[in-house]
C-alpha cells in the first residue's frame, strides 16, 4: 500500500512540475514621480489626493520635525501635476500626530484626518486653516493612541476616538 502511494507521487511530480507555467514579468519603471526638496524625506503615505488644478497632496508618516516624531508623525505635502514639490502645508502644526488620509473637496479645499489627535482639519487652497473637528487627548491622558475595543467606548463631548 505505501509503495503504491509513493510510486504514484514519484510519477505525478514531473507532470506537475511541467503544468506549471512560468511567472510573467511585470514591466515596472521605478523613476521617481515625485521630486523632493534634499532635507526632506517621504514616509510612509496614508493618503493621497489631488484637487482641480491636478495638485498631488501626499499625507504622510515621514515627518521629522514637528509635534510627533519618527513614523507616527505627520506632514501634508503638496506637488505640482509633473511632481515638482510646491510646500509643506501645515508644517508642526498641532493636529499633527499619525496621519491617516486626505480629501480635496470642490473648492480646493484639502481636509485631511489624523487619528493620533483625533482631529479633522479644513485648509483652504491658500494652506490656512480653516476649520478644526475634534481635539487631542490632555496631557494628563494617556499618550498613546486609542485602542480599538469592544463596544465602543462611550461618549465624550469633542472626541472622535479615532477618526476615519
Amino acid at each position: 500500500m505505501v509503495k503504491r502511494s509513493v510510486l504514484a507521487l514519484v510519477l505525478l511530480l514531473p507532470m506537475a512540475a511541467s503544468a506549471q507555467q512560468p511567472v510573467p514579468e511585470i514591466p515596472f519603471d521605478g523613476a521617481d514621480i515625485l521630486k523632493l526638496p534634499a532635507d526632506l524625506y517621504l514616509g510612509e503615505a496614508s493618503g493621497v489626493a489631488v484637487n482641480s488644478k491636478g495638485h498631488i497632496f501626499v499625507f504622510n508618516r515621514g515627518n521629522t520635525n514637528g509635534p510627533a516624531y519618527a513614523a507616527t508623525a505627520a506632514q501634508l505635502l503638496e506637488f505640482s501635476p509633473d511632481g515638482k514639490f510646491i510646500r509643506e502645508i501645515g508644517k508642526g502644526l498641532y493636529a499633527w500626530s499619525y496621519a491617516h488620509t486626505v480629501r480635496v473637496d470642490k473648492q480646493d479645499n484639502v481636509w485631511v484626518v489624523d487619528k493620533g489627535s483625533d482631529m479633522i482639519v479644513r485648509f483652504n487652497p491658500e494652506g490656512r486653516v480653516t476649520m478644526v473637528f475634534g481635539r487631542k487627548k490632555e496631557a494628563s491622558d494617556e499618550a498613546e493612541p486609542w485602542t480599538r475595543v469592544t463596544p465602543p467606548r462611550p461618549h465624550v463631548d469633542a472626541q472622535f476616538r479615532q477618526p476615519e
